[in-house]
């Protein structure tokens, strides 16, 4: 794969899918503009060079056509402070006044269009639209991580309509697929994973690839109860996935076969209903109560996971420990985030992959003790599983 760092942009106009699908308040205010943010260097590196750069993204998923509330004309002023510069808008990307301005740009200036989406035929990954998207540029740039595992129009397709030398990958994919690669083939060990969320269905995969490469793997989140289930426990009204307790049952024995020590929480905080001012216990995690719930790692688990944490030199963490949306049941996703920076601090490699475990990392304030934090989610998920991603495939 071609990278920024071996390309000259001096006197070239590159069109660069950067991923800028930020979430907006209903005054389309910008509420985490991280991934704004994580395109920076990418673009500083093209203008510094005495390029140009018209900027592609999608934002949200609109129906049918323009809808104000999806369009990227909101983020303009933000652009602008964070390039220090004009920022020109170029309306639909498929206008002539959207082709003729990319045509006209000087080197030095930033050009964005609006949302990919309000065309179908980008999802659809159309070679006719992949095309006309191609003439906007004569470098392609792709720093979109986030949307590498989807083959759309821009992802994907529109790479083919570049010479090999032109496509290039931006900093922030070649950073994600770099970590992603150290933590999955140059893992210093202990090597511990921590696994969270609601279900094992969404984690399967990458569960059953990490069987062959940790010391320690940690299950917290609703996916928990479904292993407890399968080691004979009862778990109330916790999250369960009546289906995949046999799953969980082989993937235990697998773990065991493999010399792994996969390690369940030994209780947890439980609520008599799903809201943040419920009544509030602790319990066993395999003997919570009828009409209980589990929604949160207890404080034994919570001092296990922290500790197994700290004694690792390698962390891969995909998932929170509880709602975490809620503040009364944070706690355990907060004690593995805190055990995570210091482990970081004591000399381990951290990367946190994408999706709520990094929402939670940078709401909690430990967004600079960590190592990596992935903007990938489910791309992430489908690299670390071995499966081929169509954005980073299509750059060579």
């Amino acid at each position: 794969m071609n990278t920024l760092d071996n390309t000259n942009f001096a006197g070239r106009r590159a069109v660069v899918r950067v991923d800028f699908n930020v979430p907006l308040d209903g005054d389309l205010h910008i509420t985490d503009d991280t991934r704004i943010r994580a395109a920076t260097p990418t673009i500083k590196k093209i203008l510094a060079d005495g390029g140009s750069a018209v900027l592609l993204s999608h934002l949200g998923r609109p129906k049918s056509g323009y809808e104000k509330k999806f369009s990227l004309e909101s983020l303009v002023l933000r652009l602008q402070q964070e390039y220090g510069q004009e920022v020109l808008w170029g309306g639909d990307v498929l206008s002539p006044e959207a082709l003729a301005k990319a045509q006209a740009l000087q080197p030095g200036q930033v050009l964005l269009l609006d949302n990919l989406r309000f065309h179908k035929e980008e999802e659809a990954g159309d070679p006719a639209f992949a095309q006309s998207l191609a003439q906007l540029g004569d470098v392609y740039v792709n720093d979109a991580f986030g949307t590498a595992h989807r083959a759309h129009a821009s992802t994907t397709v529109m790479a083919q309509y570049f010479a090999p030398e032109n496509r290039v990958g931006g900093y922030l994919l070649q950073g994600e697929v770099d970590n992603a690669r150290k933590v999955l083939e140059h893992a210093v060990r202990p090597f511990t994973a921590i696994m969270g969320g609601a279900k094992i269905s969404d984690k399967i995969l990458l569960i059953d690839k990490l069987l062959d490469k940790v010391d320690n793997l940690l299950i917290g989140g609703g996916m928990a109860y479904t292993f407890a289930v399968a080691m004979g426990g009862h778990v109330g009204g916790s999250l369960l996935e009546a289906d995949k307790v046999d799953l969980a049952r082989d993937l235990i024995a697998r773990a065991k076969a493999k010399g792994v020590n996969l390690v369940l929480p030994g209780d947890s905080l439980i609520a008599n209903r799903f809201a943040n001012d419920a009544d509030v216990d602790v319990a066993p995690n395999d003997s919570i109560p009828a009409g209980w719930m589990g929604l949160d790692l207890g404080p034994d688990a919570r001092e296990d996971f922290a500790d197994i944490i700290r004694a690792s030199k390698t962390i891969l963490w995909n998932g929170p420990m509880g709602v975490f949306e809620m503040s009364n049941f944070s706690l355990g996703t907060e004690y593995v985030a805190r055990a995570v920076a210091e482990a970081t601090e004591a000399g381990a490699y951290s990367l946190i992959g994408g999706g709520d475990s990094a929402a939670a990392v940078q709401q909690m304030g430990f967004a600079d003790r960590v190592s990596y934090i992935s903007t990938g989610g489910g791309a992430l998920l489908e690299f670390m599983e071995g499966k081929e991603l169509p954005g980073v495939a299509a750059l060579g």
